[in-house]
């Protein structure tokens, strides 16, 4: 089959389970630790879709597995048209070889075609369907992810994958100290200078965002990195949902734009958060990676739990309806003005 490792035009021929098995942390961005299980929906030749979530363990194991499958089948049953998943567990075969097969037999009752149930330790990789020692040792298959064709491919494309979750998480861990004192008090001189804005009237306050949102992913795209002041403004006009609005629309669907909502995220002050956040899970949404917009929608939704951009991206996100829907939006609201509605993710 055919893995996308960081555009349309750049694919991968997955020839093997352990080019699938090397495939997986380009497919969701960081590799899965022990206890992971990772869900691979095809269609034909084609992945469509992968899902990654803890496998439930200990005493109350079969009755959170059941309740992990009843949330994971539907979002998996979505992703239409498609043909056929793999599952793959990461960890030793007590209690993850018991889990995995529950776990299919779930999706086997739900009318889904599981074509293989793989689990990885180490190096190893183990099929729980193949019994042919002769393709699928007991002892295992050798597989070395970091010098696969996948990891090769992805690696010049400039796919960067992270060793585990919780350094995704970094990404928009906000900065502290000084760096922290600086940004609020530069916020509070922009907040003074938005006053002016407002007291002007008209649309002064738009202008200057329109102007500020496209200084600013220009500036990050020429490769200079915003200074405090540019920050502090640019977040106290996000503010505003138009301008937000805007933003969503200059905003691209590539990683250096990620990274631009991810700085601007962890530098931020705390009040101001929850607009460039929700940029960010918009723009990580739309490269497809689910992973980190969930993170940043939550990360919105901490600060602003009535945030309500952020909460319908977190909602569609769990519910796994893909990112073109919000390619479809956008197109359909670039087609009639140039400048976007308050939400266009509100307003579906």
């Amino acid at each position: 089959m055919e893995v996308i490792v960081s555009s349309p035009e750049n694919k991968v021929t997955v020839r093997s389970p352990a080019d699938l098995a090397a495939a997986v942390p380009y497919l969701i961005g960081f590799h899965p630790s022990d206890g992971s299980a990772v869900v691979i929906a095809c269609n034909d030749r084609h992945i469509v879709f992968a899902a990654r979530g803890d496998l439930p363990t200990g005493a109350e194991h079969p009755h959170q597995l059941d309740a992990f499958a009843d949330q994971l089948i539907p979002v998996v049953q979505r992703q239409q048209p498609l043909t056929h998943v793999v599952i793959i567990g990461y960890g030793t075969p007590d209690p993850i070889d018991t889990a995995l097969r529950a776990l299919s037999d779930a999706f086997v009752a739900a009318g889904l075609t599981v074509l293989d149930l793989l689990r990885i330790a180490g190096d190893r990789l183990f099929s729980l369907i193949c019994a042919n020692p002769a393709c699928c040792p007991p002892q295992g298959t050798p597989f070395d992810p970091i010098a696969s064709t996948v990891a090769v491919r992805a690696t010049i494309a400039g796919v960067v994958v992270r060793p585990d979750r919780a350094s995704v998480a970094n990404r928009i861990t906000p900065v502290g100290g000084a760096a922290r004192d600086a940004i609020q008090r530069a916020s509070r001189e922009a907040h003074l200078r938005l006053e002016g804005l407002h007291a002007a009237g008209g649309t002064a306050v738009y202008e200057a965002g329109e102007q500020a949102v496209r200084n600013a992913l220009g500036r990050h795209d020429a490769g200079a990195r915003l200074t405090n002041d540019e920050v502090a403004w640019l977040t106290t006009l996000l503010v505003d949902l138009d301008i937000r609005g805007l933003a969503v629309g200059l905003t691209k669907p590539h990683s250096r734009h990620v990274d631009f909502w991810a700085d601007i995220t962890r530098r931020a002050d705390e009040p101001l958060v929850p607009a460039p956040a929700t940029l960010l899970a918009v723009t990580a949404w739309r490269c497809g990676d689910g992973v980190l917009a969930a993170m940043a929608a939550e990360h919105a939704l901490g600060i602003d739990s009535s945030y309500q951009l952020a909460e319908t991206i977190l909602q569609a996100l769990q519910a796994g309806v893909p990112p073109t829907v919000i390619e479809e939006v956008l197109a359909d609201v670039d087609s009639e003005t140039p400048a976007l509605p308050d939400d266009p993710m509100e307003q579906e």
